[in-house]
């Protein structure tokens, strides 16, 4: 199975057009394309956004029917599929199927012979299911007959480029299995695993890739002998599996920073002393340090270069999902060093939540 890259990413929301102008103010996406039942795509609205490498579709059901209906019923908006960019959809579908992948949805194959996209998709972790794709044409447009796109769409503003890994969170106890699922079924590899320990709480981490490098998730497991921290809260308050944020990738994170906290997005903050420490902790940055102390920027170094990186508070009225922006200057690692940083932001996040409750 050649599994290329991600070729798009879908959010079942309850109001797809709020969500999408969210996306859009907030991280400077590009309204792209519709459809609906007007367009040929039965029981859903869905909104077409891009940006740099990115595309995002946004849908949500008009009536109980859609699937869309029965994910926001149980999980709240949430990543419900990422699409797989792979030459022939119809093979990896059933090569997937024959390794013992759940099908989900069986081959689709739309638009006319010299411009034919192919869907086809079968569950990934939870109720998450992944859409393998593949278009006969660069030129065949998204989903040629049931999105209609823009002929002239305005340009993304926001400096993301591509998405950089996802963050899967999993009940206790089924990170192996996750981990062995990518494997056997999606050809992965495991690149990296790290066991985190922050107080009384603690949580462990796997991350796989594909051959190409151009899909990785990091996958997330919280340790129950322990007291309870935020993995055990995101998978109880999500009701199982599902990603707990996308990161995306940006050449000039201040930048990027700067332009999303004037849309409205409200970063996770890092205490002062983090940034005493970084100068000795991983020598000269190409950022100045005062813009990283000023922007909440965490910065971490490997073997190959720094990288530098920030995560947002979750708008989720369940506090599920958020996102994190990302600039790789040569590493290639997830900031280790910084994993502890959020989860101590995290923390401090929902202790001021429950503190808003009292």
């Amino acid at each position: 199975m050649e599994i290329q890259s991600i070729d798009h990413i879908e959010l079942f929301v309850e109001d797809a057009e709020r969500t999408a102008a969210r996306l859009c103010d907030a991280y400077g996406f590009a309204l792209r394309g519709r459809g609906g039942p007007e367009t040929g795509l039965a029981g859903c609205r869905s909104l077409l956004l891009r940006q740099g490498e990115i595309t995002l579709l946004v849908t949500s059901a008009l009536g109980e029917g859609h699937r869309a209906a029965e994910y926001v019923a149980r999980h709240g908006d949430g990543v419900a599929v990422i699409a797989l960019a792979v030459p022939d959809a119809q093979a990896a579908f059933a090569e997937a199927v024959e390794r013992g992948a759940l099908p989900v949805a069986p081959p689709d194959v739309l638009g006319p012979d010299d411009a034919q996209v192919t869907f086809a998709s079968v569950y990934g972790f939870g109720d998450v299911e992944h859409r393998f794709t593949s278009r006969r044409s660069p030129d065949a447009g998204f989903a040629p007959g049931a999105v209609t796109e823009f002929a002239d769409p305005p340009a993304a503003t926001g400096g993301l480029l591509a998405v950089d890994h996802i963050a899967v969170c999993v009940p206790a106890g089924e990170l192996d299995e996750a981990v062995r699922r990518y494997q056997d079924v999606f050809g992965f590899d495991q690149i990296f695993e790290e066991r985190i320990l922050v107080g009384a709480q603690a949580m462990d981490s796997k991350v796989v890739e594909n051959p190409t490098g151009q899909v990785t998730l990091t996958i997330l497991e919280p340790d129950t002998t322990l007291s309870p921290g935020q993995i055990d809260e995101f998978v109880a308050a999500h009701d199982g599996a599902g990603v707990q944020h996308l990161a995306f990738l940006t050449a000039d994170i201040a930048a990027s920073v700067r332009e999303s906290a004037a849309g409205g997005v409200r970063f996770l903050t890092t205490p002062s002393g983090y940034y005493d420490a970084l100068p000795g902790r991983l020598g000269a940055l190409d950022v100045p340090l005062e813009t990283l102390r000023e922007l909440s920027i965490l910065a971490d170094r490997d073997r190959w270069g720094i990288m530098l990186q920030i995560f947002t508070e979750s708008e989720h009225p369940r506090r599920t999902l958020f996102y994190e922006l990302i600039d790789r200057r040569g590493a290639r690692t997830f900031g280790g060093n910084n994993i502890k940083a959020l989860y101590e932001a995290i923390e401090r996040q929902r202790f001021s939540d429950q503190a808003r409750q009292v």
